[in-house]
């Protein structure tokens, strides 16, 4: 991976000091999404060989981005929504969710959240 630098969140601690990579940040916020109902998938990160193969080949950007800005983190998800949910309410909790769980983990102040509804599951089918 050549070019890729690591971002990472400096913090002091007594003693020593502690640094949380951004990447880190990204799995605590793709963690909370997936946790709402009416989430399908976090676009793309399920280690689906097929779909990660592809993805390289293909160089996507990954399905959630963390900036950091002046100390604070924007995250951006891809999420795939659940066919008949309601999406803004589903994107209300998520931003809520994920915003906790990266603050309460990480100590990291997160100032915004964007969410890309990148697709949508299929319905489950009726069991006959």
């Amino acid at each position: 991976m050549e070019g890729h630098r690591m971002d990472l969140q400096n913090m002091d601690l007594k003693g020593g000091s502690l640094q949380i990579s951004t990447e880190v940040i990204g799995k605590i916020a793709r963690c909370a999404a997936l946790e709402i109902e009416g989430v399908a998938e976090v676009s793309c990160g399920k280690q689906n060989r097929k779909v990660k193969d592809l993805l390289e080949r293909a160089n996507v950007q990954s399905p959630v981005t963390v900036e950091m800005r002046d100390g604070t983190a924007e995250i951006t998800l891809e999420i795939v929504a659940a066919f008949g949910a309601r999406i803004p309410a589903v994107a209300e909790k998520v931003q809520e969710n994920v915003k906790s769980a990266v603050q309460n983990m990480t100590n990291v102040t997160v100032s915004r959240v964007d969410l890309v509804i990148a697709g949508l599951a299929p319905a489950a089918e009726p069991q006959a």
